[in-house]
């Protein structure tokens, strides 16, 4: 999965299309509804899974520069680690390389990190998505977001090696295992949803 995005960004640099996204405008579109979880009326702590090259920095600054964000970005790819904190840099924003966050935080938020499976078996992956939901649940003190693609994604769209979810397969398991309430996300005209995490 390193290699995988690694290779995407030294083909297309820090952009989204190096983060395996189409273009900017549906990369903020992801960032506002996982946002959602969020008060943004007061200073809050943010670990930002498989941050990339810190992308939602960028978002954050433009649609809210007066919050206080106690920012930590974590993501698989070193070379995403380093692209990240030659862009972004300050008293509250710090990057690690790893698959976890070494600390906790009022909230956590992860894009797009469950889409892309390449050839692991389905059940090794799902396997994969619980230890690491179980992980945001331990790591984020009051809620965290996700988003999935959607299992109704035509087959003609859908690649080798993505992983089209089923939600109610994800909102029971985040109910049941965690404890939580989820709020699930939709309606933002792509083939894709977004489940809100609260305790």
């Amino acid at each position: 999965m390193a290699q995988y995005y690694t290779q995407k960004l030294r083909r297309f640099g820090p952009t989204p299309l190096g983060v395996d996204w189409s273009c900017m405008p549906t990369q903020a579109l992801r960032f506002r509804k996982l946002l959602k979880l969020c008060d943004f009326d007061s200073p809050f702590s943010l670990n930002d899974v498989g941050c990339g090259y810190g992308a939602l920095l960028d978002y954050l600054a433009l649609y809210h520069p007066l919050t206080s964000i106690d920012y930590l970005g974590i993501d698989v790819s070193s070379a995403m680690v380093r692209s990240a904190r030659k862009r972004r840099s300050g008293d509250l924003i710090q990057f690690h390389h790893g698959r976890e966050s070494p600390r906790q935080a009022d909230y956590s938020i992860a894009s797009g990190i469950f889409n892309v499976m390449l050839d692991q078996p389905l059940r090794v992956w799902e396997h994969s998505i619980e230890a690491t939901l179980v992980h945001l649940g331990a790591t984020s003190r009051k809620g965290f977001a996700v988003n999935f693609v959607h299992q109704s994604v035509p087959r003609e769209m859908a690649r080798p090696g993505l992983y089209c979810a089923n939600p109610m397969q994800w909102i029971g398991f985040c109910e049941r295992r965690l404890g939580a309430q989820v709020h699930f996300i939709d309606d933002y005209a792509m083939s894709e949803f977004t489940l809100i995490v609260e305790y």
